[in-house]
Parts: C-alpha cells; structure tokens; sequence
C-alpha cells in the first residue's frame, strides 16, 4: 500500500476514535458549495499524478489530488476530452474534488453527467478501510455500482483517493447559434431539441437570447447549422466557457444563487429573481434573496428541487431529499461512515 494511503487510513481511524471531524479538501476551490466546512483539514492536493491512461481505451486513471487541468491538458494532447465538461471554479481543482462534488457543465444532458462517466473508484472510509469499487472497463454487472455513490457526497461517504474516468475523442467543429427568443419560447425550442438528429452538446437562454451549440464532425456540424437555423454567435465557445464557470455577468452580485433543476418543460417558471434557463430546459439558475421554504415549494410543484449553490445562510438546509431518500442517505452515512468525522455538515443528512 502507498505510504500516503497508509497515513491516511490510520489518520482517519485516530480520528473515529476520538470523534474528531475532518474536513478533506482538495483545491478548495468549491469551499463555498454545500454545508460550511468543519473540522480538521484532510489535504489530498499532495497526492497527484496520472496512474494510467490509454488513449485507445478510452479511459484514464488519476490520483484525487491530480489538478482538474492537468488531467484536461494530457487528455487534449491525445484528441481527447472529459465528456461531463466540469466546471473548475479557480486553477487549483483537483480531479478528486471534481467527482466528489459531482458538478458538470453545459454539456450534461447530451454527454452524460459525471456519474454516468465514473468507472471506478478507491477510497477510504470513515472506518479507515481502504476500499475500491469498479474498475477501468465499461460493463453491465448484477448489483449497484458502489462508485457512483461517491459521486457527489462531498467527502461524507469516503475520502476518494484514486478514479478511473470514461473519456470521448474531443470535437472536431463547435459552432454557435443564437436566437433572439422569450423565455416561453426558448424552452419550447430547446425541449424540441432533444427528438431532433441534431449534434447538439448545449443550450442554454437568458436576457432574451438562446444559444444552442452543435459539435462534432465539420460536416455533421455544418449541415446542422443550416437545418437549426439562428445567428452564428462568434463568441460561442467563450461563453460556454464562462457559463461553466460561472464567470458571465449574470453570477455577479451579491444575492445567493441558486440552482433549480426540473424536468424539461415548456413553460417558464414565475421566479422570485433574475435567472437562466440551462441543460436544455432542466436547470434554472436563480439570483435571489427569496427564503428556501419559497423556492422549495415552487420547485416541488413541478416535481423538481432546489439547492443553494453559492451564498445564503448554509445554515438552512435544502437540497431536495425528504421521506425514504433521506433515510437511504443516512443508512448509506451510518455504513461508510458510522462515527460521523468525514466533511459533517456538508451535506443535508
């Protein structure tokens, strides 16, 4: 076993025994997602590197601290790509605190979220054991796949310490379209979308503009264009770039953002703020100083949920999870995890 695993294996154990939190970073560039950290800092920025990745096979390997562009940069190098687009939010993010977030950028209802795309995963959990789920091959097995369930849990489960990733040949050609559309029609437009032959990879609508990207093949790309119609937007690429990262003006601001997601639908929803409309009509980010018991209500309406994604009270839990949901969560916490140390707080358990 590596020195680095052994030490924190035996780390983690000290830490059950005494009943003392950790709080496991990587980048800490998502301190701001999720539950105020506590406890004492698990840094798994030191453990990094590329372990294996095989360009034909189409899956790569990396240690949790690797940095999130490091991986990117080596994958391009080959023609190469993360299909889940992660957004990083500051140069430091490790591919470790990627999965455990769980994020994923525009591209997510056409490539697949990041759980679609896990293979497998190492960890440690909050008894100290060192467990690894998965494997480097995509294959249909009886039983739940063990690894997606740390997708996304923020650390509470285990503190991830090696994934294996599906990654897809990068696209050839990427063109921009925009529409000049109300909010109404846009979601009519980008709902539609999803029963067309279109090499689509975003959409996204806000201040009166949709912006639909195609990507693939130049061929493909440009028949697509002149069958979708719309203005070719020369700035497509940055925007999806800033989108992802949260760097259009539309993030500024001091008032919390929150995410909505919702099954697609042709009617927008009445919000309490400034918001835009992302993944096809599934996502609403929301600026807004309105109150969770507001936003939960409205999103459960139409059978979605609401998390509050930057800013606000992190005190104030939401997050969706009610009824046999939260019970399998805090059955799932209890196994992982029985004493409870790893990242408490950071999610509504």
């Amino acid at each position: 076993m590596h020195d680095f695993i052994q030490s924190l294996s035996v780390a983690v154990r000290d830490a059950a025994e005494s009943g003392r939190a950790l709080c496991v970073t990587g980048g800490d560039t998502k301190r701001f997602y999720g539950g105020e950290p506590i406890g004492d800092v698990c840094a798994m920025e030191s453990y990094a590197g590329i372990i294996n990745y095989e360009p034909t096979e189409l899956v790569i390997t990396a240690k949790a601290g690797t940095r999130l562009h490091d991986l990117e940069d080596t994958l391009a190098k080959s023609g190469q790509m993360l299909p889940f687009e992660p957004p990083a939010f500051g140069e430091r993010a490790t591919i470790g605190g990627t999965v455990a977030c769980g994020l994923s950028g525009p591209a997510r209802p056409y490539r697949g979220a990041a759980r679609d795309l896990v293979l497998g995963i190492s960890c440690v959990n909050g008894k100290g054991e060192v467990l690894k789920f998965g494997g480097q091959v995509m294959k249909n097995v009886a039983g739940y796949d063990v690894s997606r369930l740390m997708v996304g849990s923020m650390g509470t489960l285990g503190i991830i310490t090696e994934v294996s990733l599906k990654v897809l040949p990068g696209a050839q050609c990427s063109v921009t379209r925009a529409f000049e559309l109300s909010a109404q029609a846009a979601l009519k437009k980008m709902t539609g979308l999803f029963t067309q032959a279109l090499p689509v990879t975003a959409s996204a609508w806000h201040d009166g503009v949709l912006r639909v990207r195609l990507s693939g093949v130049e061929a493909s790309v440009n028949a697509a264009s002149q069958e979708l119609g719309g203005e070719d937007d020369p700035a497509g690429d940055p925007f999806w770039l800033d989108l992802k990262e949260h760097r259009l003006a539309f993030f500024d601001g001091p008032l919390p953002l929150w995410r909505l997601n919702v099954k697609p639908h042709i009617e927008p929803l009445d919000l309490p703020g400034a918001f835009l409309i992302d993944w096809g009509g599934s996502t609403y980010w929301l600026k807004s100083d309105a109150s969770v018991e507001t936003l939960d209500s409205m999103a459960r309406s139409v059978d979605g949920y609401v998390m509050r994604f930057r800013g606000g009270d992190r005190s104030v839990r939401c997050g969706g999870l009610d009824g046999v949901a939260m019970r399998l969560n805090r059955q799932l916490k209890d196994a992982f995890d029985p004493k409870h140390v790893l990242n408490p707080g950071r999610l509504p358990l």
